[in-house]
């Protein structure tokens, strides 16, 4: 008979400091950083014709990638 040993580690009841304090605060500066970017360089390139839709378009479609990179940090 052959019994195989599994070391099992727990995780810690509380999360690392970095994964408590750092990571949410580079996620948020991340994040801001990429929609307000996106938005910036959609309203230089924006062609006239379309008015505002343009640059609403864009704010709209770039915070659904933003929320799934970092929304469960």
């Amino acid at each position: 008979e052959a019994t195989m040993d599994i070391d099992v580690k727990c995780k810690p009841s509380q999360p690392h400091w970095y994964e408590h304090y750092v990571q949410p605060c580079v996620a948020e500066l991340l994040g801001s950083a990429i929609f307000v970017f996106v938005g910036c360089l959609s309203a230089v390139e924006d062609t006239g014709q379309l008015g505002s839709l343009q640059p609403a378009l864009v704010h709209g479609l770039a915070l659904g990638p933003i929320i799934v990179i970092a929304g469960d940090i």
